[in-house]
């Protein structure tokens, strides 16, 4: 099911890419919608863009805290097409076909020296995780994109149909709600640090590389490490940096592992060999 964009939302923390992706979309006729940092930028790179509290009528309150929260956001992403018209008309409601956000940089937030708790508690986004989950639930409409490495993929699609399928947009839609699973286990780890056995346990992991093989040759594997609250986990296998060699399997990494504990062991300098 192929659906065209007409108009976008950009809200991003990381801004790479950005200005390009906007611009892009500018250029072929896509009306843009933004809001405070993001807005300034895409504004000063002199791309046309409207300022999202001048869409809904309605100004950014409480130091930002409150600025998508409203229905001419989210009924435009969560307004179904063939089914929502009607109610869309009669309340003033514009859809929106593109929803590109980033969320507030809590994980890096936590992991600078001296972070406040307060600090930690203004970097919990919330208007972000609520409209990127409500453009993934409806991604038989819309397209929402999380990642800038997806930019280049999504500007690829436009240029060639002029819009997204809906495969592409469930792919979309499966990487925003990873996206806001792995945001929302950083947060409840953060808040829960000294419940030491919690009634339920959230953990999130990252893909470090696709090894060569799993334990015997004819199965899959891939290196996953564990998203630590304040920033990786130094001394362990999966803070290694390969300099060489081809691809490693699992066997390699569990020798690897083994052999890093073994000489964790000795005080002095020494050597294990596998």
């Amino acid at each position: 099911m192929f659906r065209a964009v007409a108009r976008a939302l950009i809200s991003v923390s990381d801004k790479t890419g950005v200005v390009e992706l906007a611009s892009s979309l500018a250029r072929r006729g896509v009306e843009l919608l933004s809001t405070g940092g993001t807005y300034r930028a895409l504004r000063d790179a002199g791309i046309p863009v409207t300022e999202v509290s001048a869409h809904t009528g309605s100004p950014e309150i409480m130091d930002g805290r409150v600025k998508t929260l409203h229905p001419r956001i989210h009924g435009g992403i969560l307004g179904r097409r063939g089914t929502d018209d009607a109610v869309m008309l009669a309340e003033g409601i514009a859809p929106i076909d593109l929803v590109v956000v980033n969320l507030y940089p809590f994980e890096a937030t936590v992991a600078r020296p001296g972070c406040t708790f307060d600090e930690a508690i203004e970097n919990i986004d919330i208007g972000g995780p609520t409209m990127v989950r409500a453009a993934a639930k409806n991604h038989r409409d819309v397209a929402v994109v999380v990642d800038p490495s997806d930019y280049a993929s999504l500007q690829l699609a436009l240029e060639r149909d002029g819009g997204t399928t809906l495969t592409e947009r469930r792919q979309f839609a499966l990487k925003a709600f990873r996206h806001t699973a792995r945001y929302d286990a950083l947060v409840a780890r953060y808040l829960g640090a000294d419940d030491l056995l919690p009634a339920s346990l959230s953990l999130a992991f990252d893909k470090l590389a696709d090894m060569r093989y799993g334990e015997n040759p004819h199965q899959v594997a891939a290196f996953y490490r564990e998203v630590q609250v304040g920033g990786a986990q130094t001394g362990t296998i999966a803070a290694y940096t390969q300099h060489q060699g081809k691809e490693l399997s699992y066997n390699n990494i569990a020798d690897t592992d083994a052999a890093l504990e073994c000489v964790k062991v000795f005080d002095a300098p020494a050597c294990v060999i596998v």
